[in-house]
Parts: structure tokens; C-alpha cells; sequence
């Protein structure tokens, strides 16, 4: 297996380690204590925004061949097929702490070496969060206001976000408090 160093957020190293506690395939697990081992563990505010982390969308190569473009995931998702890669999956929690550009050196049971090559992060949920919070004033949204964002309009015009009011008296605690 390759020695390669990773940079996980802290919820990711949790859930490494968490998966650890309960794992059984033993090749899986050989991969995660080397993955925690290894692993420069930083805040989700620090974690550089070309690395890797959970949800994130990423291409990648597999032994020089054709480029990927997958989503990682915490768990087998049932649809669409193809569009995420678990860290359940030996290649998906190989690249999990990747940063562009970084070769992980996966051995496979038949005795030969995947070389995973994670070409570019395309999306990564924590430098989204950042720039949303860098483009509201003060940092934070008002609370009671969610913000919506648009990802694509039918029309082709450019949208931006839009904060919306809650819905009933803000004064009533709804169901839960029953």
C-alpha cells in the first residue's frame, strides 16, 4: 500500500475511525489505519480547498486511464448509478484526503498496484461554505432565514440567492413541542 499522506477534516477522521471500530474486511481496515495514521487532521474552516473530503466532487484516474467523475460518499447510495464512489469502496476512501494532483498507491487482492491519481476537485462542500459565508455580510445569515441558491435556471438568466420567511407564526414551536 502506498504511504501517501492525507489531510481529513475532523468529522471525516471520525467517521474513519468510527468505520475502523467496525470493520471486518480485513484489507478494508489495513487501508483506514493507514489513512488515520497518516492523516494531518485539520477544522473543516482549514481544510484546503482542493483536497478531497466527503461529498465532494472529484475527477480521478485509475492506472492512466480514462478520467472519473464521481461524488465521495459516507455509504453505498442506490441512484443514480455511477455518480458516487463510497469510502465503504477501497477507491473511494483511497482518495478521500487526496490533494489535486496526488498519487495513492492501492494494492488489490490480486497482487497488483492501482495507481489513483486525483486529477482535480471539481466541488467541496466546506470551500462552499466558506464563500457563502465570505459573501454575507458579517459572516452569518440571519437566523429564522434560510438561504436558497439556484443552481440552474430553464431560462438561462443568472440567479443569486434568495432569503425566504418561514412559513406560520415564528412565535409557535409547531409539533415537536407537543
Amino acid at each position: 500500500m502506498s504511504e501517501t499522506a492525507c489531510i481529513l477534516t475532523t468529522k471525516d477522521f471520525t467517521i474513519l475511525e468510527v468505520m475502523l471500530d467496525r470493520c471486518r474486511d480485513t484489507a478494508l481496515a489495513a487501508l483506514l489505519r493507514q489513512k488515520l495514521d497518516k492523516a494531518q487532521v485539520v477544522f473543516r474552516e482549514d481544510i484546503p480547498e482542493h483536497t478531497a473530503t466527503l461529498n465532494s466532487r472529484l475527477i480521478y484516474r485509475m492506472n492512466d486511464g480514462p478520467a472519473n467523475t464521481r461524488i465521495i460518499s459516507h455509504a453505498l447510495i442506490g441512484s443514480p448509478v455511477g455518480l458516487f464512489l463510497p469510502i465503504t469502496n477501497p477507491r473511494g476512501l483511497a482518495l478521500l484526503g487526496l490533494s489535486e494532483g496526488q498519487v495513492f498507491e492501492l494494492a488489490i487482492p490480486e497482487g497488483r498496484v492501482e495507481r489513483i491519481l486525483l486529477e482535480k476537485v471539481l466541488y467541496q462542500p466546506e470551500a462552499e461554505r466558506r464563500r457563502k459565508n465570505h459573501a454575507i455580510p458579517g459572516g452569518t445569515r440571519p437566523k429564522g432565514r434560510p438561504m436558497l441558491s439556484l443552481v440552474h435556471s430553464s431560462d438561462g438568466v443568472p440567479t443569486v440567492g434568495a432569503s425566504v420567511a418561514p412559513i406560520g407564526d415564528p412565535e409557535d414551536p409547531g409539533p415537536s413541542a407537543a
